[in-house]
């Protein structure tokens, strides 16, 4: 952000009436007792009481005066470092005052507007800006709830070396500090998913980038000759070139239930936060992975601008899709909705690669819903904050019969007791798939090699 302000008089009378308007508490005092000790100098008949009365009722109307001639321009810039912040870290403020007029400026206080949740309003002095010259200063903000907070408009305070009057300019842009949820870095496991296109991403892109598709085609005009297949050629009579098959990207859908109704408690740790960070971690992993990321709410929404395949990782715009995930993320909120089915909607027929999901309380119509979501995918994870389990520490029987029915529909279910670590829970998904498919079967591939 960067603004151009001046100080300094029109001359009229609205000008002049808002610089009397500036005279400080002390300001206003002393001009009180001036008049006070002129009318006592005039009903006691002492001369010299009169001469004080003056002084002190005529020094803060000189001081309002010679403020309104005063001509300052200024300019304010603020850049923050960083823009984008992880809840419970800090980000720093910086704030440059440049004197762009031909004197040089009195004493000036500055003040940076920034909502309680980031900390105490930011105030420093200003001795004196030569002409041309230039202040910096900078602050430090912080924050342990996510969202997005404006930072500004920018004020700047112009008083005269006796305090009795001042005069306030404000600058009329602002900026925004985004606090993304807390991420956690999750090891490398390998979770069962048989989805085409699914397994490592990145691999599974380069093998397919270097292989050719051993079936040919027929030589169509513009092809290449040295891919040319002679043994086909000859077999059919025709010219015959070998296929190239594009590479394909494995899929990972991350599910975040946001239903009100679905998570009981609020602040930084509430269950309904912990899956929000829980999601931003999966989104970040998976994306490192090479996967194609989507982000999907119970709502059947997901991140603006992405792509039906979701956001591709392993590339250049990746570090641009997590930071458009991690914004969404920033401001999410509980919806009113009380079931999953618009999410089970989005999914598509077939096998649409890993699905993790972060549910909150289900009861036995959503446990229905969200089983019959594994039929759509080539891999499921689930993490399920009840909020009995919240309040007591423990699964309860309503949670594990939850779980027992999400495992019997091919889910790599988990019960999210409070104070768990995400890293911890993640190695626990990866042998509770061992476990499993070790009785029903070796996994076919997996991720995060």
């Amino acid at each position: 952000m960067a603004e151009g302000g001046g100080f300094g008089g029109d001359d009229d009378e609205g000008g002049l009436r808002v610089a009397l308007s500036g005279l400080t508490t002390r300001g206003r005092s002393f001009l009180a007792a001036g008049v006070a000790a002129a009318v006592c100098a005039y009903v006691l008949g002492q001369s010299d009481l009169l001469r004080v009365g003056l002084l002190l009722a005529v020094l803060p109307l000189v001081c309002a005066f010679v403020l309104y001639r005063t001509r300052y321009r200024v300019a304010g810039s603020r850049r923050l470092s960083p823009a984008r912040v992880p809840a419970g870290s800090e980000a720093r403020v910086h704030l440059r005052m440049d004197n762009v007029s031909r004197l040089p400026t009195g004493l000036l206080m500055l003040q940076d507007r920034v909502p309680y949740v980031l900390g105490p309003r930011p105030r420093f002095v200003l001795d004196r800006v030569e002409a041309g010259g230039r202040r910096e200063v900078s602050y430090r903000v912080r924050s342990d709830l996510r969202g997005r907070y404006p930072l500004g408009p920018l004020q700047l305070r112009l008083t005269d070396p006796f305090g009795l009057c001042e005069l306030s300019r404000s600058f009329s842009t602002y900026d925004t500090l985004t606090v993304i949820p807390r991420v956690e870095p999750l090891p490398a496991v390998r979770l069962t998913g048989e989805a085409k296109g699914y397994g490592d991403g990145r691999n599974r892109s380069l093998a397919l980038a270097g292989e050719d598709d051993v079936i040919p085609r027929g030589y169509r005009y513009g092809d290449d000759l040295r891919r040319v297949h002679w043994r086909s050629t000859a077999r059919y009579g025709e010219l015959m070139v070998r296929r190239e098959e594009q590479p394909q990207r494995a899929r990972c859908t991350v599910l975040l239930d946001t239903r009100r109704l679905a998570f009981q408690g609020a602040g930084p740790d509430s269950a309904f936060e912990w899956a929000v960070s829980g999601t931003a971690s999966t989104l970040f992993h998976m994306l490192e992975r090479g996967f194609s990321v989507r982000l999907l709410t119970d709502t059947g929404n997901s991140v603006p601008g992405e792509g039906s395949d979701g956001f591709a990782g392993a590339s250049q715009e990746s570090a641009d899709a997590a930071g458009l995930m991690m914004d969404t993320l920033a401001v999410v909120d509980h919806s009113d909705g009380s079931g999953l089915s618009r999410a089970y909607d989005v999914l598509r027929g077939g096998n649409e690669g890993l699905l993790v999901a972060f549910f909150g309380d289900l009861d036995e119509e959503q446990t229905a819903v969200a089983a019959r979501m594994r039929q759509r995918s080539g891999g499921a994870v689930a993490f399920v904050l009840d909020s009995e389990t919240w309040t007591r520490g423990a699964p309860s029987e309503r949670c594990e019969e939850r779980l027992r029915l999400l495992r019997e529909a091919g889910w790599s279910a988990l019960a999210v007791p409070p104070g768990t670590s995400l890293i911890d829970l993640w190695r626990d998904a990866d042998r509770h798939r061992a476990s499993t498919g070790a009785e029903s079967g070796p996994a076919v591939t997996g991720w995060g090699s």
